[in-house]
């Protein structure tokens, strides 16, 4: 593996382990842990709240690319367990992007495109 590599590699795993903070920092903000929604994640309702209307855009692309695990959660209960479904779903989600791509420069590559 080259230099260039594993600090790409360093970069992604920094990026999976911070992803809780998309959950982190809107609780702080509500009031404590367990309060609000992730950014950017926000249901229809809640972002007529905080901003007073629905785009029409967003509304009618709500719910077009569900999540394949309800919250990101797998069954955990404790704030912890919540926190570490959270980076698991992020890495698998960095392998799933990761091995995509890999797939489509392969083929580009072999097709001399």
């Amino acid at each position: 593996m080259t230099k260039f590599q594993k600090k790409l590699w360093g970069g992604i795993a920094v990026i999976a382990l911070l992803t809780p903070l998309g959950l982190i920092i809107p609780a702080i903000f509500q009031g404590g842990l367990g309060g609000g929604d992730a950014w950017g994640e926000w249901e229809p309702d809640t972002l007529k709240k905080m901003i007073g209307f629905v785009p029409d855009g967003f509304r009618s692309l709500h719910g077009l690319w569900p999540a394949p695990c309800k919250d990101y959660n797998f069954a955990a209960t404790s704030n912890a367990g919540q926190l570490l479904s959270y980076i698991g779903s992020g890495i698998i989600g960095i392998v799933v992007a990761g091995l995509l791509i890999y797939l489509i420069a392969r083929i580009t590559i072999r097709h001399g495109k």
